[in-house]
């Protein structure tokens, strides 16, 4: 199907949600999900000057109990987990993230694994310092591809409001 003609389509650009579109209690799902694997987990650790055994060498990693093989980089897993919720909730509506509160890993992500992200909105109000913004706390929740919890954290972060026409 095409524009009557000499209309021009409207263009819809993929955006997150302004901060009046933010709903207290809901959940946002983010799909896809992310698979972790080796080559992430080596290059996100050497990027960041992280020499843990545990994520880079095999052979000393299999031998430690209780998981005896490498384990994903809390760190990456973190990165990858609030990443996971950008197109959806904050891509071009973000003004910067304010702190985060908590961030729990209460299991193992192993190479291979696939990361699934979803966003519960704890709590929005406007700024009282910086007109046109406002503060929404998020908690993020990551499950692996067999639906256990590997990954929590609660962010603040600073959103714009809708601009007025």
């Amino acid at each position: 199907m095409t524009a009557p003609e000499g209309a021009q389509p409207r263009r819809i650009v993929q955006r997150g949600l302004w901060f009046e579109e933010f709903e207290v209690g809901a959940i946002y799902e983010h799909r896809p999900g992310r698979t972790m694997t080796e080559a992430d987990n080596v290059l996100f650790t050497t990027l960041t000057m992280n020499t843990q055994a545990l994520h880079l060498d095999a052979h000393f990693a299999d031998a430690q109990p209780p998981f005896n093989q490498r384990l994903v980089n809390s760190m990456f897993t973190l990165s990858t987990l609030v990443g996971l919720s950008v197109a959806q909730l904050t891509q071009g509506t973000l003004v910067g993230n304010l702190g985060f509160e908590e961030f729990g890993t209460p299991a193992p992500v192993f190479h291979g694994d696939t990361l699934y992200a979803e966003t519960l909105v704890l709590e929005k109000r406007e700024s009282r310092s910086r007109p046109g913004e406002g503060i929404v706390k998020l908690a993020h929740t990551g499950r692996n591809q067999h639906g256990v919890v590997v990954a929590t954290a609660v962010r603040k972060a600073l959103v714009r409001l809708e601009p007025t026409a």
